[in-house]
């Protein structure tokens, strides 16, 4: 899991030259209550009206048949974690620094784009953290290994106060994408499987990471969710307009071993329809309530309902969406729309989350 998100990229960004060529400096650890300081944080309760996580787009009129708002009728009060993808691009260190103005706009955007899909949510958290840099996924050089566990162990501290935070009986949903959806996979592996921790977990998002049906979703202590009305459950996929080339995204899947330490090489991919919310689900443009198309400088968007369908293809397990949709200019080689795995299922995503926060209950005592 972790070499193919070193390597994903490689073949066809490395010209890029966004490697760093300087020494890996081990960062100084975050002090224990560094997460008490709401600056420490894009969103969380209390930020207001300027909360990136909140934002609301508007629907496009005319696109098609407006969908009903979601109705947040008993569900239960719920709070999310959300870790947000890469925005440091720069090549001059392994990891981001705090006060890197540029790398800390580029984030607060992706929040408003992504983890607002989650903003039916009593509380929504996500912590700004020591992010490995755009170029750690170019390279299997150790530091690049390094710089990603830099990251999680800020994404670990800021998970820790965010429990310590929300209400013991509140079930919360941990959510991220990109280098987020990995740090997300950690947190399940690493910390939270084998807990009563993970009995809170009403459902989990470790979106934009191929996860193997057979050598990782074991071990990640949750089963992937195959209905849409299924609570304590994941939920991933991966993006593709057709025609689709995932050929390298495919190999440098099959060549990494899985969680397990096994093959992962003809094995399948996790895929959870996000406009059915069913396993391995098919679904007609109709069905898509609400494709989140952004402006140019991505800081607004609307929702642009009926445009775009969702089939998980059963041989590779990634997702196919049909035709290009013109979202922007940061579609990937091969018609690879990982950068917009969320915004092009926006409101079904939106109405998921709440669906499957419904569906969970407490443990009983023992």
């Amino acid at each position: 899991m972790v070499l193919f998100v070193l390597r994903f990229y490689a073949d066809e960004l490395t010209e890029l030259a966004l490697v760093p060529d300087v020494e890996f400096v081990e960062q100084a650890a975050l002090d224990d209550n560094a997460y008490q300081d709401p600056a420490m944080w894009f969103s969380r309760p209390g930020k207001g009206v300027n909360d990136p996580a909140r934002w609301q787009p508007a629907a496009v009129e005319g696109s098609a048949p407006a969908p009903e708002a979601v109705d947040a009728t008993n569900t239960p009060p719920f709070a999310v974690f959300f870790v947000h993808p890469t925005s440091f691009l720069d090549n001059d260190a392994w990891n981001a620094p705090l006060d890197d103005e540029e790398s800390q706009t580029r984030a607060r955007l992706m929040v408003r784009g992504m983890a607002s899909a989650f903003n039916q949510a009593s509380e929504i958290w996500v912590p700004r953290y020591r992010q490995a840099t755009y170029g750690a996924f170019l390279t299997d050089a150790p530091e690049a290994g390094r710089a990603l566990d830099a990251a999680y162990a800020d994404i670990e501290t800021a998970f820790d106060f965010f429990v310590d935070s929300v209400p013991e009986d509140m079930p919360i949903v941990i959510a991220g994408h990109s280098q987020g959806g990995y740090h997300v996979v950690r947190l399940l592996t690493d910390k939270l499987k084998g807990t009563d921790l993970m009995n809170r977990v009403a459902v989990a998002y470790p979106i934009g990471i191929p996860i193997s049906v057979q050598t990782d979703l074991p071990a990640l202590g949750l089963p992937a969710c195959a209905t849409a009305q299924q609570g304590r459950c994941v939920v991933s996929w991966a993006s593709f307009a057709e025609p689709a080339d995932p050929g390298q995204y495919l190999r440098l899947y099959g060549d990494t071993p899985g969680i397990d330490g096994e093959v992962r090489g003809g094995t399948p991919i996790l895929c959870v329809n996000p406009v059915t919310g069913t396993l391995n689900g098919e679904a007609d443009a109709s069905d898509n309530l609400g494709t989140l198309v952004p402006e140019d400088n991505l800081a607004s968007g609307e929702l642009v309902a009926g445009s775009i369908p969702a089939r998980c293809d059963p041989d590779s397990g990634i997702l196919l969406i049909g035709n290009p949709p013109e979202l922007g200019q940061y579609v990937l080689p091969g018609n690879n729309y990982h950068v917009y795995d969320i915004p092009l299922f926006w409101r079904n995503l939106q109405q998921d989350v709440v669906r499957r926060v419904r569906q969970w209950q407490p443990t009983p005592a023992s």
